[in-house]
């Protein structure tokens, strides 16, 4: 490919007897417009490539076994070369060349394009309207690229949005979560402390029915004494005290 740059660069290719001439039909794609260029050489077989515009840049696209990652090659019209930049995809086989404006407008003007370094020989294509077939590629691929441009901002935006309600669902569920799980919290405590409350409670009714019974054992253990005091004292003769112990 640098070899046949180089030599296209030097001088131009010998054109080859056949020339393909197409009919400029732009057809849109995602964010641009294309429309396809079928060059021949002196052999049957037909080389395919691409004139894409996103109404800005105007790019040459096309397939190629071993392509380099990066190149500076040239493309002749009407026999003069325009170098451009091409830059291989993810793919190994499909390479971009992006046109220098010099180029776009040769390109306008010429009557035939030549690219020596595309197949196994030089092959071309006349450029029959192409002035108005690259305006209307340039018209398209604007009025494409404005409309995927707003559908894309249109898709962020609907995006922002569901993202934002998201997170206000997602804080909401967490506010409620944390809402429940206070008031939870809070019932348990209180269930605790009535739980604490009611053994406090039956303890301290145990311990006063345990002083109860004290009481009422002693209670009656006294009542027992006095009453046994009571039959062995109570029955006993009584005798006045001496005279002499009579009061003066």
């Amino acid at each position: 490919m640098a070899a046949a740059a180089g030599a296209s660069a030097c001088q131009a290719a010998p054109l080859p007897a056949a020339n393909s001439v197409f009919t400029w039909i732009v057809t849109p794609d995602e964010d641009s417009c294309h429309t396809d260029i079928e060059l021949l050489g002196k052999s049957a077989a037909p080389s395919s490539v691409s004139l894409a515009s996103d109404g800005q840049q105007v790019t040459l696209r096309f397939a190629k076994e071993d392509m380099p990652k990066r190149a500076f090659l040239a493309v002749d019209i009407d026999k003069k070369p325009y170098s451009n930049l091409l830059t291989r995809l993810e793919s190994p086989r499909v390479g971009v060349m992006v046109l220098s404006d010099e180029t776009v407008a040769a390109m306008k003007k010429g009557g035939t394009l030549l690219i020596a370094w595309l197949a196994d020989e030089p092959v071309s294509a006349k450029l029959a309207g192409s002035d108005q077939g690259i305006a209307d590629l340039k018209v398209c691929g604007a009025q494409v690229s404005a409309q995927h441009r707003a559908n894309l901002a249109a898709r962020q935006e609907a995006d922002a949005r569901a993202a934002a309600d998201a997170r206000a669902k997602q804080l909401a569920d967490e506010q409620v979560a944390l809402v429940r799980a206070q008031k939870e919290a809070a019932e348990a405590q209180a269930a605790k402390l009535a739980e604490e409350t009611r053994q406090a409670q039956a303890q301290a009714q145990a311990q006063a029915q345990r002083q109860q019974a004290l009481d009422d054992q002693r209670r009656d253990a006294e009542q027992q004494r006095q009453e046994y005091l009571q039959r062995y004292y109570g029955q006993r003769e009584t005798y006045p005290p001496p005279s002499y112990y009579r009061p003066y």
